[in-house]
C-alpha cells in the first residue's frame, strides 16, 4: 500500500485525500471584485468590507488593487483629479483605496499589494530586453497574463493568506483593464476564485423605480469576457427592492440570495456589519470551499462600538474644525485627514463639524475679513500640498490661529508654513519663505534637501514612507504620543532649514521632534499658543481602532476651547 508523501508546503495548503494516496495541493483561494459600467460606485469600500467581514470569521484575507493607468504609481497624479495619494510604510505611493483598506483592517500593507498597468508593462518590456522571451513574439496573452497570475499567486503565498482579494480598478469594457480581467479568467481555471460584481442601480426621481438596465448591460459585458459572477453587490441610494433584485438575479444567472444589497449607509464602516447580518460572510466562506464557522461576536461588538461612535461622536458635544487647503473642491484629496478627524473625535467624545475652506479665498482680503471667515472655529488645520497657489491664504489662517490662540494643526506643508509665518511675524524676517515658492528670497526658512537638487524625474524621488523620530520631553507632541521614539509616514521634498533653528527657538518656536540623528526637523509647536505641526502625514496611519495621536491632541485642544477642559 502506498504511503503519503510529504510535499513542499510552498505549493499551497494541503489536504489528505486518503491514507493510500498522495497529499494533493489545495488550489489557492481568491476573491475578485469587479466594477460595472460606472466608476466611483464604491468598489474600494465593498472590497474593504468583504475583507473585514471575513476577519470576523478568523480568516486572514488581504486586498490587492489593480489600476490600469500607465503611470508607474500615483506619485505624479493630481489630487484634484485622482484624489489623495496614499503612502505606505515602504515608500510606495498608491491609490487612495489603500487608505480605506488599512482603516478597515487596522493593518499595514506594502507595495506588493499594488499593481498598475505601468508596473506590469515596465516589467514585461524589461524582461524582454533581458532576453527572457528569446524565440517568442511577446504578447498580452499568454506572456503578460501569465505574469499577472504568477504575481497574484506569489503575493497570496508570501503572506500565507487564506484568500487574496483582488480589486480590479476601472469599469468592465475599459481597454485599460481588459487584459487584467482576462488574467482573472485564467486564474480561475486552476484556482478557487469567487467573482463579485459591483454594480450601480439608479432610481430616477421622475420615474420612481430602480432601474436595472445598466446592471444588465454590465453583466452582459462581463460574461462576454468569460466571467460569471458568483455574487452581485448592488449600490443604490435606497434599499434594493424585491422587483429589482429578482430581475438582476435573472440576468445574472444567480439565485436572489446571491444579490447583495449595499445601499447608501450613514456610516461606511457599518457595511461589514450589514454583510454579516445578511449572511454574506457565510456564503463567501462556503463559496471559497472553507468549512463553515461562526463569526467572533466580540470582534463584531468592538467594531460596532467604534463605528457607532464615529457616527454620532457619542451624541454630545461638537467642535468646528476649518480645513484650509488647496484641493478642498475635491474632498477625496483630503480623505485621510477627514477620517483622522473622525477617529480622533471618538477618543475625545465629540463630533467634528468640518468646514472646507479654499485657501485662495483668504488672499487679497484684509485681516477683518479673514477673521470673519474663520470666526467660530475651534480648530484650524492646514494639510499638505504642492505648488504656490493659495499659500498666502494658508499663512493668513495660521497667523489668525496663533494670534487668537485657536488650536492649530499643520501637516507637512502646514508645518512648513507655520515656520514661515512665525519667522515673518514673530522673528521679523518679513521675506521669510520656502525655496519652493520664492527661490530668490534671502531667508529660505524652508529649503530643498541637498540630495534632491538636480533630480529631474518626479515619481518616487521625495522623502517617502515610514521615518523614525525622537520627541523632546516636556512638549505637547511628546505628551500626545506618550513615547520618545515614534514613526510616521512622509511625502515631501522640502525641509526646515537648520540655519534658522536656534533663532526661531529663541523667539518661542519649539522644535519638539527630529530624526534620530538630529539632522531633520520633524515636529514643531508654539510655546505661547495652541499650535502643533509635523513634517509627516500622521493621518495616513489613523484608524478607527487606533486614532492618530497628533489628531487626538488637536481635537482635545479644540474641545477644550469649545466646551472647557474636562
Amino acid at each position: 500500500m502506498a504511503t503519503p508523501q510529504k510535499i513542499n508546503t510552498k505549493v499551497g495548503k494541503l489536504f489528505r485525500v486518503s491514507t493510500a494516496k498522495l497529499l494533493i495541493p489545495m488550489p489557492d483561494r481568491y476573491i475578485v471584485v469587479l466594477g460595472s459600467l460606472l466608476s466611483g460606485i464604491g468598489k474600494g469600500i465593498v472590497s474593504s468590507s468583504i475583507t473585514k467581514t471575513l476577519s470576523f470569521y478568523g480568516l486572514n484575507v488581504m486586498p490587492l488593487k489593480f489600476d490600469g493607468y500607465l503611470n508607474y504609481d500615483c506619485g505624479t497624479m493630481n489630487p484634484l483629479k485622482h484624489g489623495e495619494v496614499f503612502v505606505l510604510d515602504d515608500k510606495s505611493e498608491v491609490d487612495m483605496d489603500f487608505g480605506t483598506y488599512e482603516r478597515f483592517l487596522n493593518k499595514s500593507l506594502n507595495s506588493s499589494f499594488s499593481l498598475t498597468g505601468g508596473k506590469l508593462f515596465s516589467e514585461i518590456v524589461a524582461r524582454e530586453r533581458r532576453g527572457e522571451f528569446l524565440g517568442s513574439d511577446v504578447q498580452i496573452i499568454p506572456h503578460l497574463t501569465d505574469m499577472i497570475v504568477r504575481k497574484l499567486v506569489e503575493v497570496r503565498r508570501a503572506n500565507d493568506l487564506d484568500a487574496l482579494l483582488i480589486e480590479v480598478g476601472g469599469t468592465v469594457g475599459d481597454i485599460e483593464n481588459s487584459y487584467f480581467i482576462e488574467a482573472m479568467r485564467e486564474l480561475a481555471m486552476k484556482n478557487r476564485v469567487v467573482f463579485v460584481a459591483v454594480t450601480y442601480v439608479p432610481e430616477l426621481g421622475v420615474v420612481g423605480e430602480q432601474k436595472t438596465k445598466p446592471t444588465q448591460l454590465g453583466l452582459r459585458s462581463l460574461m462576454q469576457l468569460g466571467i460569471q459572477p458568483d455574487f452581485i453587490v448592488t449600490r443604490s441610494e435606497k434599499k434594493l427592492d424585491s422587483k429589482a433584485r429578482e430581475k438582476i438575479a435573472l440576468f445574472g444567472n444567480l439565485g436572489p440570495d446571491r444579490i447583495i444589497d449595499n445601499h447608501d449607509l450613514d456610516n461606511i464602516y457599518s457595511a461589514p456589519l450589514e454583510f454579516v447580518r445578511m449572511g454574506f460572510g457565510d456564503k463567501l466562506i462556503s463559496e471559497l470551499g472553507i468549512e463553515a464557522r461562526t463569526p467572533d461576536q466580540k470582534m463584531i461588538d468592538n467594531w460596532r462600538r467604534s463605528i457607532i461612535e464615529i457616527g454620532n461622536g457619542n451624541g454630545k458635544r461638537k467642535v468646528k474644525i476649518i480645513v484650509v487647503g488647496k484641493y478642498v473642491k475635491l474632498h477625496d484629496a483630503y480623505v485621510s485627514v477627514k477620517e483622522a478627524l473622525h477617529h480622533a473625535s471618538i477618543a475625545n467624545g465629540v463630533h467634528p463639524e468640518i468646514e472646507w475652506l479654499d485657501s485662495e479665498e483668504l488672499e487679497g482680503i484684509d485681516a477683518a475679513e479673514i477673521a470673519k471667515r474663520l470666526a467660530g472655529s475651534h480648530g484650524i488645520l492646514v494639510p499638505g500640498g504642492f505648488g504656490n497657489r493659495g499659500i498666502e491664504g494658508m499663512i493668513s489662517a495660521i497667523k489668525y490661529a496663533r494670534e487668537r490662540n485657536v488650536p492649530y494643526l499643520g501637516i507637512c506643508l502646514g508645518m512648513q508654513l507655520m515656520a514661515i509665518e512665525f519667522a515673518r511675524n514673530v522673528a521679523g524676517l518679513k521675506d521669510a519663505h520656502s525655496s519652493e515658492f520664492a527661490p530668490n528670497t534671502a531667508n529660505k526658512v524652508i529649503h530643498i534637501m541637498e540630495e534632491q537638487k538636480g533630480i529631474s524625474d518626479k515619481g518616487g524621488t521625495m522623502r517617502l514612507g515610514a521615518w523614525p523620530a525622537l520627541l523632546k520631553s516636556g512638549t505637547r507632541i511628546r505628551s500626545a504620543y506618550g513615547a520618545e521614539r515614534i514613526s510616521e509616514r512622509h511625502r515631501h521634498r522640502y525641509e526646515f532649514n537648520n540655519s534658522y533653528r536656534d533663532g526661531l527657538e529663541g523667539m518661542g518656536l519649539t522644535i519638539s521632534g527630529t530624526t534620530p540623528d538630529g539632522k531633520l526637523v520633524e515636529f514643531i509647536e508654539w510655546k505661547n499658543a495652541l499650535g502643533i505641526a509635523t513634517q509627516s502625514h500622521p493621518e495616513l496611519k489613523s484608524r478607527p481602532e487606533a486614532p492618530a495621536p497628533m489628531f487626538v491632541e488637536f481635537v482635545r485642544m479644540a474641545k477644550d476651547l469649545a466646551h472647557g477642559s474636562s
